[in-house]
């Protein structure tokens, strides 16, 4: 029995987050909040990196001058892009505002220039071309970034219930800015993509049958609906081929399809289509999908609503595009 006037020294409650390690905190908030994986690990990264630029001060003994400091570090001596520079700033920001409590003031730093770039569009024969050179799935999933203006991760995030064939449209859950929105759905895919559903959901059958089956849900409703994750209607359109270990939970599942498969898919198609003179990504089919409708007379109020843009001057973005190569203006050389 211990001696009273030597008691042993009390227990670190590892249940509460006094004694983790900051950065495992920020992943904690980080997933409390509901950040994607791929946010969670850059933040991570970010914030690790500032930390050692300041020979690891600890976060909380410093502030403004040395996250002003990093950042201008970035611009100036990293040459890094503005958008890196900004994704950055952000993790660094959350790091003191959610898991510090300590918001920073505006951080002054020499930020990087943000290039004013025109969108790489497609005309409608090379879209055909490049989708005409892919098969199987990456070719219907090319004919949805095209057809419906998807981003390339609404597009392989689809869960068989964001369809709807009566209506025709899908519905894009958690885009950019964490907003949902209804686009279209091409009348031409809908025998394929039923077609496509019905062998997707033959193997979630057999996932079922070997006591898988279960999907990733987002937010709490895993915990809200604790069935659900099994359900049909909530599996991914465009499954992974394989089951994998999830990284944060550890459980074994199928995943949606990876990201760089369809960029390879789409890099390949782009060379076999004889496409050389462009920079060809699935992000150029949704900027083809916008400019080919303003070309067909549509507003741009009704394209930013199906793009999923905050604001009117993102899409103007593509009237600029239409004005390239004399669409808009009329050469003088050309009046006789």
């Amino acid at each position: 029995m211990p001696s009273l006037k030597n008691p042993p020294p009390p227990r670190k409650d590892t249940s509460s987050t006094k004694g983790k390690k900051l950065l495992d905190r920020m992943r904690e908030t980080l997933q409390t909040q509901h950040y994607s994986y791929r946010t969670e690990q850059t933040y991570i990264d970010w914030c690790r990196r500032f930390i050692l630029f300041h020979e690891k001060r600890h976060p909380k003994d410093m502030g403004n001058p040395e996250v002003e400091a990093f950042i201008t570090h970035l611009a100036t001596r990293r040459k890094v892009s503005a958008s890196t520079q900004n994704q950055a700033l952000s993790a660094i920001i959350f790091l003191y505002k959610e898991v510090l409590k300590q918001p920073l003031d505006p951080v002054k730093a020499v930020r990087a220039r943000k290039p004013k770039r025109i969108p790489t569009v497609l005309s409608k024969d090379e879209v055909l071309r490049v989708v005409n050179a892919m098969s199987g799935k990456h070719q219907l999933m090319a004919k949805l970034l095209y057809g419906s203006g998807l981003r390339l991760n609404e597009c392989i995030r689809l869960r068989v219930k964001d369809i709807d064939f009566a209506q025709q449209c899908l519905t894009v859950r958690d885009g950019k800015g964490d907003k949902d929105r209804i686009t279209i759905l091409p009348e031409s895919l809908l025998t394929p993509l039923e077609e496509h559903l019905r062998r997707v959901k033959q193997i979630h059958q057999k996932d079922l049958k070997d006591g898988f089956g279960a999907v990733y849900l987002p937010g709490a409703l895993e915990k809200k609906y604790p069935n659900a994750n099994r359900e049909w209607a909530w599996q991914f359109v465009f499954p992974s081929k394989t089951i994998s270990r999830d990284p944060r939970s550890g459980v074994q599942r199928r995943h949606h399809i990876a990201d760089s498969s369809l960029q390879k898919a789409v890099r390949s198609a782009a060379k076999l289509a004889g496409i050389t003179d462009k920079h060809v990504t699935p992000h150029t089919f949704r900027h083809s999908f916008a400019t080919h409708l303003l070309q067909n007379g549509y507003d741009i109020r009704t394209v930013q609503e199906l793009l999923g843009h905050k604001d009117v001057k993102t899409t103007m973005i593509y009237t600029h595009v239409l004005q390239r190569g004399g669409l808009a203006v009329r050469s003088p050389l050309d009046e006789n």
